[in-house]
């Protein structure tokens, strides 16, 4: 566009144009060339290098899609703005009047513009350029909406109010206000740059102290009102538009944009103005007081009739949203009470497979500590739960506590380039041990452990360049048949102190050309990666190594799941990651937070990744992500029912996710339905387990999820669900399920047990069951339980004794089961030779709590123990010698503390010393020597007054009355 000057605009006589010295004109220019030369080799080296790691991981047409799209939004959005504010710009110029009349604000503007005008071209090209710049980008974020918009596929299903199809308002709905919001964005931008440029040359100002406009200034500013006002019309006649006041009001605002066009033909402001108090008029009525009228006066006395059928509506739709539509089968009455003989409970509960003694959240520090062997090794701060069918046990597969040895980088002190990049590559090994059974001292029963690896699970790639802990980049690979390698593989026994090697894998990226070597040091801000003699031809480059990280890059358009886990499996280890499909779009289901619901003791801040997950009201498990930790690759799997969401995504990415038949055998039995997802689930039905919309109109059958028992009081989250194999009603024989409690809101007793088959083998994988417990009898919750585990006389004893010799204290899951029509809740009590500061100290298993409503608390060294003294009121252990005296058996307590601290000074020494298999016999010979100061303090208590229907060392039934449950 040209602005070309008129007599007016030129400077008066003896004022010059104000003109900066030269050599700030000169040096500004180039500053700014330099700043944008760099700016843009760092976009081409950032697109660069992302299609070279798309095109190594076999998904360029994600990269292709993706960036397309991004670029597209960004021109066509960010021309268009330019255009529709600069053609609004110019027109305000050419309207600007010949002769300015003289008012109160003209000398201050003058001199505004005459510093403006000689640079306006200049000024204006920079403030165009801003605005599609910073349009271009935003619209750029939005490439989802674009991409759902044109591949979208009907649900169908319709909704019940406008009875449109789902897809309406998931798929074309956002995208409509979207185009709205730039629509608004472009007027309401014209709007401000032509008021000021109107005001800059004249046609805009103040006289008398009255606004004061030329004809065409007011004609133009009346045209893009009257626009901006019709938009806000359209915006009323979206999803909206056929309820009665969103109509009156689309029907106003229209009248209203017809009175705005009418001023600007008659150059009058009398008909804008009764418009725009029209417009404000009714938006205050038919906005704000009506419904608010129609709330008070129609819909509060009888509220509970207007609003059952909106109820029932929000109920169904919020099933269907979350896949938790539960058909009577599922939701059974439970008794919590059993009516079997004590001799027929200890019999089942001996028998039952899935007795978690390895709290996952707990055993960590006993892995670091036993299987860590160096300092640059790590292992999640939670290990994963898979199971296996270990050889030479049966057909039922055991369920495990499983992590990968992960490198945390080069010892402190070593973390140079060359150490952090080069040598320090990759962690190594798989580490496995039993969840129901420890080994001696109460460490972990190792079922596959050491470096190099040896176990129970055959023989496996161990190296692990692609997993959790491997979050920096490194450069790897080298000739063929080059002998040693530059890579530390493990520590080894020899003359060196380590193996080496060369990684052979067919994962990273080529970077030996001096190109590719260039773009990696302008993107990793390296100049070692250019100049370093190490990278060879042969050389790659692995980055984005953690899974979840890898698996959002190729498939941006998921929610993961934040708990990735590692698989053995067909010679490799390989991490499978959980993808969601998401959407806060579906009509008429309830929001909610990911980020909160899947807050719990184990994880404070939320547990999900991917792309941003806000508020969701749909959400489906639909794809399974596989990635290999040697060589990176990702496979996409399609998973669970066919899912509308996922079919687009399918359309706008074809050919990335593969089929279900596809998964490989040997990883399907490893799959299992994943936590996230279940936390999300178990939220919505603590409120919506209610069916009836009279009921849930009254909230007083509402559950809340439990508070962690065993948490810190300070800093209380709700109570993870937990994976492990058992038999509830209605299954046939044990299955590897999740399974969660539920309490009455502002309640402490026990509500109801959720259980899903998490078992991919079976046809009820993803079947919810829900064990709901009669409303008008009290069964004890989980801090009811563990308020009787903490109070029984002889357990509190204990404790107290070990937490006061210096030990820590840790108590590990509560897990409840199904039993007999009653609740087993047992909780393993773990023991570590110091506070966490101790960096060699561990928590080892040293006893096990057991309850059962109507039967003494077990608290023993070992679960069998445990459950005899629940079931049969006996330990399974000789009582120990000592008479019958009060005299005799307190001697007897003080010389067994006195032996129990000796093995704790023992233990101690042990630790200082390195020798952990010596602190772990001790430590054990310790809380022998507890038990039996223990079992001697309970005789003391009961002695020969023991009434028949108590069992010495064994506090009453602590089950609680209704009273003290409130």
């Amino acid at each position: 566009m040209s602005f070309r000057p008129s007599s007016a605009d030129r400077p008066p006589a003896g004022r010059p144009a104000l003109r900066l010295p030269r050599w700030p004109r000169y040096l500004l220019p180039v500053l700014a060339g330099l700043i944008a030369f760099g700016v843009l080799i760092t976009i081409i080296a950032g697109v660069w290098t992302d299609w070279l790691w798309y095109r190594s991981v076999q998904y360029g047409s994600v990269f292709g899609v993706v960036y397309g799209t991004r670029w597209a939004l960004f021109f066509v959005v960010g021309i268009f703005m330019v255009v529709v504010v600069g053609v609004n710009a110019w027109l305000a110029y050419r309207l600007r009047p010949v002769y300015r009349p003289a008012t109160s604000d003209r000398p201050g503007l003058d001199a505004y513009r005459m510093a403006v005008d000689p640079h306006r071209r200049l000024l204006l090209g920079i403030l165009l350029g801003l605005i599609g710049v910073i349009s271009g980008i935003t619209a750029s974020g939005a490439w989802r909406t674009w991409l759902l918009f044109i591949n979208q596929v009907p649900f169908g299903r319709k909704d019940a109010q406008f009875h449109l199809d789902i897809s309406f308002f998931v798929f074309t709905y956002p995208f409509l206000r979207l185009v709205l919001s730039y629509l608004f964005a472009a007027v309401f931008l014209s709007l401000l740059v032509a008021a000021a440029v109107h005001i800059l040359y004249g046609g805009l100002g103040w006289q008398a102290r009255r606004p004061r406009a030329t004809m065409g200034a007011q004609a133009h500013l009346f045209v893009l009102l009257g626009v901006f006002v019709l938009l806000k019309g359209a915006s009323y006649t979206d999803v909206n538009a056929v309820l009665p006041a969103k109509t009156v009001l689309a029907v106003i605002a229209v009248l209203c944009a017809l009175l705005f066009f009418a001023g600007a033909v008659r150059r009058s402001a009398l008909l804008p103005a009764v418009g725009f108090g029209l417009l404000v008029l009714s938006a205050i009525l038919i906005g704000g007081v009506y419904p608010a009228v129609i709330q008070q006066f129609v819909v509060k006395p009888n509220e509970l009739a207007k609003e059952t059928p909106y109820i029932s509506r929000e109920i169904k739709a919020t099933r269907l949203a979350y896949a938790v539509t539960l058909r009577p089968a599922q939701v059974q009455p439970y008794s919590g009470t059993s009516t079997e003989s004590s001799a027929a409970l200890h019999a089942q509960s001996a028998n039952l497979p899935g007795f978690r003694l390895m709290d996952p959240a707990v055993v960590s520090r006993a892995f670091q500590q036993l299987q860590q062997v160096k300092g640059y090794y790590q292992f999640p701060s939670i290990q994963a739960v898979d199971r296996y069918q270990l050889p030479g046990e049966g057909p039922v597969p055991q369920d495990l506590a499983v992590a990968v040895r992960g490198l945390s980088g080069p010892p402190a002190g070593q973390g140079n380039w060359i150490n952090t990049h080069l040598v320090y590559t990759h962690g190594y090994g798989f580490v496995a041990a039993r969840e129901n059974s420890v080994s001696g001292g109460g460490t972990p029963d190792f079922v596959e452990s050491d470096i190099p690896p040896r176990g129970e699970l055959g023989t496996f790639q161990p190296r692990v360049y692609f997993g959790e802990a491997e979050n920096n980049y490194v450069i790897v690979g080298g000739p063929p048949g080059r002998p040693g390698g530059e890579e530390l593989d493990y520590p080894y026994q020899n003359i060196g102190g380590q193996q080496n090697y060369t990684y052979k894998g067919s994962g990273g990226v080529p970077v030996g050309s001096p190109l590719n070597r260039l773009l990696y040091a302008i993107k990793f801000r390296e100049l070692n990666i250019l100049l370093s003699g190490a990278i060879n031809n042969d050389s790659k480059i692995l980055y984005v190594r953690d899974p979840l990280a890898r698996v959002a890059k190729v498939a941006p358009f998921l929610t993961l799941d934040g708990s990735p886990y590692p698989v053995v499996a067909n010679g490799q280890i390989y991490w499978v990651v959980d993808g969601y499909t998401t959407t806060d779009l579906y009509p008429y289901s309830q929001r909610l937070s990911m980020t909160a619901a899947t807050s719990t003791s184990q994880t404070p801040a939320g547990n999900v990744a991917g792309q941003p997950a806000g508020a969701v009201n749909y959400i489906r498990n639909s794809v399974k992500a596989v990635v290999n930790a040697y060589t990176g690759a990702v496979e996409l799997y399609q998973w669970g029912k066919p899912d509308p969401l996922l079919q687009a995504w399918k359309n706008a990415f074809p050919g990335i996710i593969q089929p279900t038949q596809d998964i490989p055998g040997y990883l399907l039995p490893h799959m299992r339905y994943p936590t996230d997802l279940f936390e999300v689930q178990r939220e919505i039905l603590a409120q919506y387990h209610v069916g009836n919309a009279q009921s849930f109109y009254g909230g007083q059958n509402f559950w809340t999820i439990p508070n962690d028992p065993t948490g810190v009081a300070a800093n209380q989250h709700s109570q993870p669900p937990y994976y492990l194999t058992e038999t509830i009603p209605g299954y046939r024989q044990p299955e590897f399920s999740l399974t969660t409690t539920f309490v009455p809101r502002n309640r402490a007793n026990l509500a109801a047990v959720m259980t899903v088959d998490s078992n991919p083998m079976q046809h009820g994988y993803g079947t919810i069951s829900v064990l709901q417990l009669p409303q008008n009898a009290v069964t004890a919750g989980p801090s009811q339980v563990q308020g009787a585990f903490e109070s029984n006389a002889a357990a509190s004893a204990e404790l107290t004794l070990l937490r006061r010799g210096g030990s820590t204290v840790t108590l590990g899951n509560m897990i409840t089961i199904p039993v007999g029509g009653g609740l087993l809740y047992i909780e393993p009590v773990y023991v570590s030779a110091n506070a966490a500061g101790s960096t060699g100290s561990y928590p080892s298993l040293q006893r096990v709590f057991a309850f059962y409503s109507g039967h003494p608390v077990g608290f023993q060294p070992t679960l069998q123990e445990a459950l005899a003294q629940v079931f049969t009121g006996t330990s399974g252990q000789a009582a120990p010698s000592g008479g019958g005296s009060g005299g005799s058996v307190n001697a007897q307590v003080i010389a067994d503390l006195k032996q129990a601290q000796q093995f704790y000074a023992q233990a101690q020494a042990a630790l200082r010393a390195g020798d952990l298999a010596a602190y772990a016999q001790d430590i054990a010979k310790m809380a022998g020597q507890i038990s039996n100061a223990r079992a001697a303090a309970a005789r003391a208590g009961h002695g020969a007054t023991t009434s028949p229907k108590t069992t010495p060392g064994a506090a009453p039934s602590p089950t609680p009355s209704p009273t003290a449950s409130r």
